[in-house]
């Protein structure tokens, strides 16, 4: 990977607090340069378009995430704490984020979009797919999943808070219907022993 100089560096970072809080749509260039104290100019010497800018973000986000998510998979106890490890992930992450930045990134930012479907529909799937087969194995999972199909589910279960539609309905924190989302998955595919284990780690977790 190449090093950024680390002036490209702040304001990538700068634009990523910025996105997150007001989403990509709204935030423009000048505001970033303001907020860093610099010109707009300095900005093209690192990034030659806001479409540019955003894809970097992305970029950068999704390569954290899969870094924590695997460094998350390889700790975990079982297929079941893998998930409340990524719920914990999950809150941190969407805590403060706009809920119009998915929204925006499909709808103005299509290169940066490609992206994230690509994180998504590859290696969201493939660890989701691989964390059911593991509940199998330990047998905390039913055996009798369709394996393929509820990987799927899952997958675009994690997109739907993020529609406008349904967020302009429901009262609460995408941080906070990501995680019934999550346990709504993992009670549809427990067993009885999985179960257990549910109620402990929610338990430790209410701590």
């Amino acid at each position: 990977m190449n090093h950024l100089p680390e002036q490209a560096i702040r304001i990538k970072e700068q634009a990523h607090r910025l996105f997150m809080q007001y989403g990509l749509k709204s935030v423009s260039m000048d505001d970033i340069a303001n907020s860093l104290g610099i010109s707009k100019k300095t900005i093209y010497q690192f990034y030659q378009d806001k479409d540019e800018l955003v894809k970097a973000v992305v970029q950068s986000i999704i390569h954290q995430n899969q870094s924590t998510c695997n460094a998350d998979r390889s700790r975990a106890s079982d297929a079941i704490h893998e998930i409340f490890l990524a719920m914990d992930m999950m809150l941190e992450m969407f805590h403060s984020m706009n809920p119009s930045l998915l929204f925006d990134m499909h709808k103005y930012y299509p290169a940066a979009y490609q992206i994230f479907l690509q994180h998504k529909n590859d290696y969201l799937y493939g660890i989701i797919k691989e964390n059911i087969e593991r509940g199998i194995q330990e047998d905390l999972y039913r055996a009798d999943i369709h394996i393929e199909a509820i990987a799927r589910f899952r997958v675009e279960s994690i997109i739907i808070p993020f529609n406008p539609e349904y967020h302009s309905k429901v009262k609460a924190s995408i941080a906070h219907i990501q995680n019934e989302i999550a346990l709504h998955f993992l009670y549809g595919v427990v067993t009885p022993k999985g179960y257990k284990l549910i109620v402990k780690y929610k338990e430790q977790r209410s701590q």
